[in-house]
């Protein structure tokens, strides 16, 4: 007698997705360079029935809470753990901008090694084009 498998937690969350109907989840990746264009796309893909996730912060940019250097490392440490986690709950991911830095590209590496769809608003960017 053969017994069945049991799921793995990857289709654990795709059944208990699907048994909520939640709307597919997108997550918005790339260079926080772009956060208006990200902006952007969160209106059209949240217009077109989306949950959408994206970067939630510019480190790029001037603020208290990240201006001490070490306290600064370690939450780009943290904020990158986070992003992984949001490409894991994910359906699919769009790549925003013309550009790809090394973190954008270790999340589109990561993205594709669990099987997520990857889009890209710049298609020639894609480093597996």
């Amino acid at each position: 007698m053969s017994y069945p498998q049991p799921l793995t937690p990857e289709e654990q969350l795709v059944k208990v997705k699907r048994q909520l109907s939640l709307p597919r989840i997108l997550v918005i990746c790339g260079s926080t360079r772009f956060m208006t264009e990200m902006a952007e796309v969160d209106l059209r893909e949240t217009k077109a029935g989306k949950i959408v996730v994206k970067p939630g912060l510019d480190m790029k940019s001037p603020h208290a809470l990240w201006s001490d250097p070490v306290e600064a490392e370690a939450l780009k440490a943290r904020l990158d753990d986070l992003h992984r986690a949001k490409i894991r709950l994910a359906d699919e991911v769009l790549v925003v901008g013309d550009y790809i830095g090394d973190s954008t590209r270790a999340e589109i590496a990561y993205a594709r090694s669990l099987g997520r769809p990857v889009r890209f608003t710049h298609p020639e960017v894609d480093p597996d084009a």
